[in-house]
This record gives C-alpha cells, sequence and structure tokens, in this order.
C-alpha cells in the first residue's frame, strides 16, 4: 500500500509539473503554480517559511518523502531507472561521503558569494526545469504544430502554430549533458545522483536521519535472501546487519513490496518489547492515508489570477540582438543584482513568456538566469506571467498598472539604422506603437522642410518594454533598441 501511494502521488506531481513548464499558453500557471512554490531551494530563496517548516516537519516524520514524491528531479530518476526492468539490480554501497558533502558545502558558498551558475548547476529542481524548457518544450511545441496543420486542413482552429526557437544553445547544451548523465547514473544505479550529488537531498537527509516513521527490520522475521537490498534504488540498506541508511532513504517502498516474509515495516520507533509485528504496531493503510494527507495539506498555496492576453503580433522576420551594455531584466526583478542574487535559473519564466522575451543569459557568470531581448516580440505593459510564476521571489510579483510604471531601461535612437535616412521612405513604427508615448517624430534636420521625420525619445516616459525595437522594420540591426537598467526606476 506503501509503494502504490507513493507511486500514484509521485506520478500526479510528475506529470503537473511536467505540464506547467510545457504549457506556452499560459492557462495552466492558475492551477499548477503551487507545485513550483512548494520545491524546497525555490522556497528557500523565496524566504517563504510556512513551505521550508512544512518540507522540514515532513522530513522529521516522514522521511525523505520530498525527494520520492515531490522534486521532480527525483520523480524523474525513478522513471529512468524503472525503464530498465532488470529485476534484484541493486546492491548496498556505503554513503559516498567525500563527494557528497564537498558538493554540499560548494553549493552554499556558490550561493553565498554569488556564482549563479554553480549554483544553479547543482539545483535539483532547476536542472529539471532545464531539461524541460530546453529540451521537452519544444518539442512538445512542434507536435502542436503538426495538430495545428491536420486542424488546419479540416477548417479547425482547435490549435494554433507557434514559433519553436532555440532560446540558448549554451543552456541547451547543459540541459542535455545534466539529461545524459540522469540517464546513465538511474539507468546503472538508481538513485546516484540523488544520493551523492544533489545538495538539497543531502541537506534534507540530517533531518532524514531524526524522522519518527522509518522502514525497520523484524531481524526475527528476516530470512537475509538479500531482495531488500536488490531492490533498494537509494543502495542504502544492507541486508546483512538489518540497517538501513536514513539519510539516503527516500521511502520508495520497494523493500517493502520484494519482502516476501514481511521483515520490513514503515512504522515509529518501538519499546524494546516490542517488535515491529507485534498487535501495537501502527496499520500500514492507515498510516499510508497518513503519508498522502500530509503530502496533500502542503500544497495549500493561494493562487493569483491569470491576465487574459491577445492574439499576440504578426510574424516578422527575426533580427540580431544589439549589444547591450547593461542586460535587460525583467519588471519586478528590482536590479540586476537583486535578479541574480535570487534567481535558480529554473527556467519557468522563460518557458512561461508568452511574448518570446525572455531567454538563458549566455553570460558565464550569470549563465541559465533570465534576460530580455526583443528579436522575436516585447514585453507587453498588460503581461505579468513572469512575476506570477516565479518561485523564488527573484521577480516579485506585480499588477499591470505598476508595472506600467517601472523604468527596466530606455530607448536609444541609432540614426545610421533609420529606414528613413538609408532607404528614404516614412515610417514612424516606433511612435506609433510605443504605449507609454515616449517617442516622437520630429524632423532630422528643423530647418529643412524636406528633411524627414526620424524618432526623438523622452527617456523619462520611456519604460524599456522594447515595442519599439521589435516593431523597426531596419535589418539587421534595428534602428532604436533599449538600454537596460542595473537598477529599476518608478515613474
Amino acid at each position: 500500500m506503501l509503494k502504490k501511494i507513493r507511486t500514484i502521488l509521485a506520478v500526479v506531481v510528475f506529470v503537473l509539473i511536467t505540464l506547467l513548464f510545457l504549457d506556452f499558453t499560459g492557462t495552466l500557471h492558475h492551477w499548477l503554480g503551487w507545485l513550483a512554490k512548494i520545491q524546497f531551494l525555490p522556497a528557500v530563496m523565496a524566504l517563504n517559511v510556512i513551505v521550508v517548516v512544512a518540507l522540514v516537519l515532513l522530513t522529521l516524520i516522514f522521511g525523505r518523502i520530498y525527494c520520492s514524491v515531490i522534486c521532480p528531479l527525483g520523480i524523474f530518476q525513478d522513471i529512468l531507472a524503472r525503464i530498465r526492468r532488470k529485476k534484484n539490480k541493486y546492491s548496498y554501497s556505503k554513503e559516498v561521503k567525500w563527494l557528497r558533502y564537498p558538493v554540499l558545502v560548494l553549493f552554499v558558498i556558490a550561493g553565498v558569494v554569488g556564482i549563479g551558475s554553480l549554483f544553479q548547476l547543482l539545483a535539483p529542481y532547476s536542472s529539471y526545469g532545464r531539461i524541460a524548457t530546453m529540451i521537452f518544450q519544444p518539442i512538445w511545441m512542434l507536435g502542436n504544430n503538426v495538430l495545428a496543420a491536420l486542424a488546419e486542413r479540416a477548417d479547425s482552429y482547435a490549435f494554433y502554430s507557434v514559433d519553436v526557437w532555440m532560446k540558448s544553445l549554451p543552456v541547451f547544451l547543459i540541459a542535455l549533458v545534466t539529461l545524459v548523465v540522469l540517464v546513465v547514473l538511474a539507468w546503472r544505479g538508481g538513485r546516484t545522483y540523488c544520493n551523492t550529488i544533489c545538495p538539497v537531498g543531502t541537506i534534507l537527509s540530517f533531518f532524514a536521519r531524526f524522522s519518527w516513521l522509518k522502514i525497520r527490520f523484524d531481524e526475527d522475521k528476516c530470512k537475509n535472501c538479500s531482495l531488500c537490498s536488490k531492490n533498494c534504488k537509494a543502495a542504502c540498506i544492507d541486508f546483512k546487519t538489518h540497517t538501513v541508511d536514513y539519510s539516503r532513504c527516500v521511502v520508495c517502498g520497494n523493500c517493502i513490496d520484494k519482502c516476501k516474509s514481511g521483515a520490513l515495516k514503515y512504522t515509529g520507533p518501538s519499546r524494546s518489547s516490542r517488535k515491529a509485528g507485534s498487535s501495537d504496531s501502527v496499520d500500514a493503510s492507515k498510516r499510508s492515508f497518513l503519508v498522502a494527507s500530509a503530502l496533500v495539506s502542503t500544497a495549500a498555496l493561494a493562487q493569483k489570477k491569470e491576465k487574459l492576453m491577445d492574439g499576440g503580433l504578426a510574424e516578422i522576420e527575426d533580427k540580431v540582438a544589439p549589444e547591450r551594455q547593461t542586460p535587460l531584466t525583467p519588471p519586478g526583478s528590482l536590479s540586476y543584482d537583486n535578479l541574480s542574487t535570487r534567481c535558480t535559473g529554473c527556467q519557468l519564466c522563460v518557458s512561461e513568456c508568452p511574448n518570446d522575451v525572455l531567454r538563458p543569459s549566455s553570460d558565464l557568470m550569470h549563465l541559465m538566469q533570465p534576460t530580455m531581448s526583443y528579436e522575436h516580440g516585447y514585453c507587453r505593459p498588460e503581461c505579468t506571467r513572469c512575476s506570477d510564476v516565479c518561485p523564488a521571489g527573484a521577480i516579485k510579483p506585480l499588477d499591470d498598472i505598476e508595472k506600467s510604471s517601472i523604468q527596466i531601461g530606455h530607448a536609444v535612437f541609432i540614426k545610421k539604422n533609420c529606414v528613413a535616412i538609408t532607404d528614404e521612405v516614412e515610417c514612424g513604427n516606433c511612435a506609433r506603437h510605443c504605449p507609454t508615448g515616449a517617442i516622437e517624430m520630429v524632423m532630422l534636420d528643423e530647418n529643412d522642410e524636406e528633411s524627414p521625420m526620424v524618432p526623438a525619445v523622452n527617456e523619462a516616459a520611456c519604460i524599456g518594454c522594447g515595442a519599439c525595437e521589435y516593431v523597426c522594420p531596419a535589418r539587421p540591426f534595428s534602428a532604436i533598441y533599449v538600454e537596460g537598467h542595473e537598477v529599476h526606476r518608478k515613474i
């Protein structure tokens, strides 16, 4: 019963959180956004005390069920391990302390001193987010486009085609390498990554050692058949000494399911005169129901309404991104430094951006953190989805009115690129599409009535949304682009 309930909950959580990353319409966040906010590391970064305390208490009571039921990377390892259906394929191995604890120390140091790339590389939720966003989502979108093409032939509008493009080659390669490493380790050793590399698993292991409910041996019933050790994905059961390394046990229930003599039970501490199989022992079905109830209770987080969006912009030819002196960061991130400090690089904001503005940074010190560019769209003032979905507090929640008053950058005019000068044609796209009226068309030479009309930018009114840069017809570089601000301002 324990294994069945754990498996059902894990499958449900994994499918839903994967759909959250795959969804490009923004419709699922209203229902599934809480799954990102109950992940351990994002909750720590967001200073979400309620979630952190709940997860610690959950571990102190039930053991490391977070790793087997809530963490998508942990569940993903179980799925990969299950693909190889060889029976009795595992064996007990000692804790790899020389690797496990130095990785944790390195992780903490990277977070404290601000080495975001290393910090995000080791974070488990972020690792799965990169895999889902950079590898799974494009495949999902291509499948959607196939359905859209078929629907069009049937005169149906049930699906619509979307652009699929490479948002960051370095981050894609990192996600691909991570996926390969996970496949190899899970195929060979089950939970090797989870119990030797993952820093969150190591942190929770300190609490799991003192958990109330544990998998315990009844030595009188044990026949030393070794089935428990051979089916333990965490390699933490030593059948010869009848011991379990609770710092690595993720309470998957495989050992209990495979034990034919009933020598293993998931129970609380027993008195010296009481055996695990005695009449006082806790009923397994009641205990499993308690586990399920506790997991469901941690998911009660309030959600905000998703903003309705319009149908998007007309498709235009891609541009080359300008070389910005200061990177653009999303409204709500407050500053470049704040985003760098709090962001876990999970890519959820990138996958959810409906305007194709966000993409992972290629800067080595801020690799995998979101940055903005306007070759494929612009940051619509009414869209607040990135701030709605961020689970780590790197992008603060804000409404559309507040967003419209935040200046993340300002537009800069490059005269030599303007089509009014190079092609001698009338344009004015930038002024017509500016949502704040920060751009007006003026004569290049006020003393010449035949002088072409070019844009003049009122930096005090510009919010840096990038509408002007996106709609500018100049190729390959826009005649107007947005330069970022290190610290955002309110206007």
